[in-house]
């Protein structure tokens, strides 16, 4: 069985995978060595796999017009983001941008809170004033 080495490139179907397996050909006249990717649609063969993970493929009769490999072995699973936090932390981040919002006052005001901030005081609190010593 011919075996291959790929990375998927789409995982969308239920039981099929698209694996793009790159190799290098030299140049017969310049002799120059370039790289050649192609595609090849693979079974799964039950493993659960995403896009970004490292596979190896081999040869096997053919399970449909177009998919003839079935995936051997996991060598790397690609590292998975999870979309819902990643979705929590866009949604936070639009309505700061609209609370922090445009008709609440003027930019000076809004300058002057960001500083306070940043020196460790809430904007709402007066800044305290140096208490002067009446016995001197």
């Amino acid at each position: 069985m011919r075996k291959q080495k790929g990375h998927i490139t789409s995982a969308k179907s239920g039981n099929t995978v698209t694996v793009t397996v790159h190799r290098h050909v030299v140049h017969p006249k310049y002799r120059k060595r370039y790289r050649i990717s192609k595609k090849f649609l693979a079974d799964t063969n039950g493993h659960d796999l995403h896009e970004g993970d490292e596979v190896v493929i081999g040869e096997c009769r053919p399970l449909s017009k177009r998919k003839y490999n079935k995936v051997v072995e996991i060598i790397k699973k690609a590292t998975q983001v999870e979309a819902i936090t990643e979705e929590s932390s866009v949604e936070e981040a639009l309505t700061k941008e609209k609370g922090s919002g445009a008709g609440t006052g003027s930019d000076n005001e809004n300058a002057l809170d960001k500083q306070t901030i940043e020196e460790g005081q809430s904007p709402s609190e007066p800044e305290p004033e140096p208490e002067s010593d009446p016995q001197s």
